[in-house]
């Protein structure tokens, strides 16, 4: 059983040796997850004024350009920022790994790897979209349930999109609650970095992202001890002994 103690212990040890690349990548990763926001105006006239026809068709074209901005962001969302949130978890295990960690965003948008990771992070969110349409609290619960996925497509780009979803379930089953516990132990962190004008929160993202990525790595191996999965399927090498030898390809 893991402690939340214990992850952020060796989150820390991580990232003594290799923060500022961290932050970076954890950037990277926050852009990848997208966030917006948007503003509202008031109008003189009266509720009961029909707009002109004039008025109308400027209108139409607001909300015009206003939906394909937003189709672009989405497609942005979906093209750039899946693959650059895959290979930035993958840094952060390869980090807590102690192996090779370089190439990983290139990594995400390799032929074959991307059309894996594309339609996977899309469909997890589509997934996780409609369980928020039904209630917000079946949709934050999803959420944790769906959240291994990055991860595992961070082994295997093309384990498939059902698979990686059911696997990520399975991985979650039992923890979603200490996983709430785990996010929300970060709550203090971010309070204070929001004390320096809200900038001082990007330097907290590192650790947070850091200590999931060792979440995930005590999740992977008890998926593999309960025989979830196989090394094989998470492109992994067996280990010799007790040890782990890494990535398998």
């Amino acid at each position: 059983m893991w402690t939340r103690a214990e992850l952020k212990q060796r989150a820390k040890n991580v990232l003594r040796f290799n923060y500022w690349k961290a932050f970076l990548i954890s950037l990277a990763i926050s852009f990848a997850s997208g966030s917006g926001g948007g503003g509202g105006g008031r109008s003189s006239r009266s509720a009961l004024d029909f707009p002109r026809t004039s008025d109308t068709g400027t209108i139409i074209v607001i909300v015009v350009i206003f939906l394909l901005i937003m189709l672009f962001f989405l497609a942005l969302r979906i093209l750039i920022g899946y693959p650059l949130e895959v290979g930035g978890q993958r840094y952060f295990v390869k980090s807590a790994e102690d192996k090779d960690n370089k190439k990983c965003f290139s990594f995400a948008f390799e032929g074959h790897n991307y059309s894996g990771i594309v339609p996977t992070m899309l469909l997890r969110g589509v997934f996780t979209f409609l369980w928020t349409l039904l209630l917000v609290i079946p949709g934050i619960i999803k959420s944790y349930s769906y959240s291994m996925v990055p991860y595992i497509l961070g082994d295997n780009p093309n384990i498939g999109a059902k698979r990686a979803i059911e696997l990520s379930n399975e991985m979650t089953y039992g923890y979603k609650f200490d996983m709430f516990v785990l996010k929300l132990s970060f709550i203090g962190w971010y309070l204070l970095g929001l004390l320096a004008l809200g900038i001082g929160t990007l330097f907290v993202l590192p650790y947070d992202n850091a200590a999931h990525a060792e979440l995930y790595l005590v999740l992977r191996q008890r998926a593999l001890e309960h025989n979830m999965c196989t090394y094989e399927e998470l492109l992994l090498d067996k280990p010799d002994g007790d040890g782990y030898d890494g990535p398998y390809y």
